[in-house]
């Protein structure tokens, strides 16, 4: 049975432990300025939990789905700038044809979504098709998208803001389940989902295993091209369900301001979470928290009243700090350190002796 000691190792060497003591110490900053900050309540009138926390929760709700997707796109040793893009591209699609049809009913925000996700999905083929067939970096093939995404958005409404009326697509952003927000418990279902797919078949492994060797992966009988293409789609599809999220929360889209730099949160998400760059390692529960701690830290900056100029030094003071603390190389430095220090007053004592 192992003792404290090692559990406590081993807890932290997981990566998603620093980012779990990263949203601990941002809410207690947040406390310390409001005892009351961590208060939940319910209202009244609905009966629905209302807080700091929840607005968290429900915050973190989009960022986890592209974190998701870009888990396994990066674990190929790719990167879909294009996420952000694809977002509004979805609220586009979705806000578009609910205005164009008036459709007010349950069927017609289910068609919206469905279009949404088929067309973002379409889209991520596209990112993979480059990618795997064509031999584009992902970095380019991604950036075009990025850029591209905005102007076929922008094509769909004809330039201009939509904006839609129908409860049901906006219960999915604004509803709640036993007191939790509906868009949380959403995220949280296909988050598990994902991962039981990746972990509990042999579709994680041939991810990494592509990420780490893709030529080796090749001899060892795994076809990358396929499984890259599967990536970039299912990345292109939590990104259109992170836009559905985002839009029906105000049931607007903005063309210039949806899903605006979330690729950059998503990156950052699953950067916190433990994933490596250079492919291979992944996380999904590592994203999971990484995307709340960048909820957390969007939350924390706007209740500490941090300025718009100084908002983007804050936020990268807390995720080098995180970073430097999950480098296995820099918690080795100050273990060697801890160890060549003197470790008492009378071996210092000594040590003095000595050289005099």
């Amino acid at each position: 049975m192992k003792n404290a000691t090692t559990v406590l190792r081993d807890l932290i060497h997981k990566p998603f432990f620093w980012g779990i003591i990263a949203i601990v110490a941002l809410l207690l900053l947040n406390v310390l300025k409001d005892p009351g900050y961590l208060a939940l309540s319910v209202n009244p009138n609905n009966g629905h939990l209302v807080g700091n926390v929840i607005d968290i929760l429900r915050q973190a709700a989009p960022i986890m789905m592209i974190a998701i997707g870009m888990s396994l796109v990066i674990a190929t040793a790719g990167i879909d700038l294009s996420v952000g893009s694809l977002m509004a591209v979805a609220g586009a699609v979705s806000m578009e044809f609910l205005r164009s049809t008036g459709g007010t009913s349950v069927g017609s925000a289910l068609t919206a979504v469905g279009l949404s996700l088929a067309i973002t999905g379409l889209l991520g083929a596209v990112n993979g098709v480059l990618v795997a067939y064509v031999g584009l970096q992902p970095f380019i093939a991604t950036l075009v998208l990025m850029l591209a995404g905005r102007g076929i958005a922008k094509v769909i409404t004809g330039g201009q803001n939509t904006a839609a009326s129908n409860d049901a697509y906006r219960w999915i952003a604004n509803g709640y389940v036993i007191g939790i927000p509906v868009v949380f418990l959403l995220a949280l279902a296909i988050v598990i989902a994902v991962g039981w797919v990746v972990r509990r078949s042999a579709l994680g492994l041939m991810i990494e295993a592509i990420g780490i060797n893709p030529r080796a992966s090749r001899m060892a009988g795994i076809k990358p091209k396929g499984l890259l293409l599967t990536a970039y789609i299912l990345s292109g599809v939590l990104a259109g369900i992170a836009g559905v999220m985002s839009v029906g929360s105000v049931m607007t889209v903005d063309i210039s301001r949806t899903g605006y730099q979330l690729e950059l949160d998503a990156i950052l998400a699953v950067v916190i979470g433990g994933a490596s760059l250079m492919g291979g390692k992944f996380s999904l529960s590592g994203a999971f928290v990484g995307a709340l701690l960048i909820a957390t830290l969007d939350k924390t900056v706007l209740f500490l009243g941090v300025s718009s100029s100084a908002t983007p030094a804050f936020k990268a003071t807390v995720i080098i700090v995180i970073c430097l603390l999950q480098s296995e190389r820099v918690r080795a430095w100050f273990r060697r350190r801890r160890t060549s220090a003197p470790t008492s007053r009378a071996e210092t004592s000594e040590m003095k002796e000595v050289a005099a």
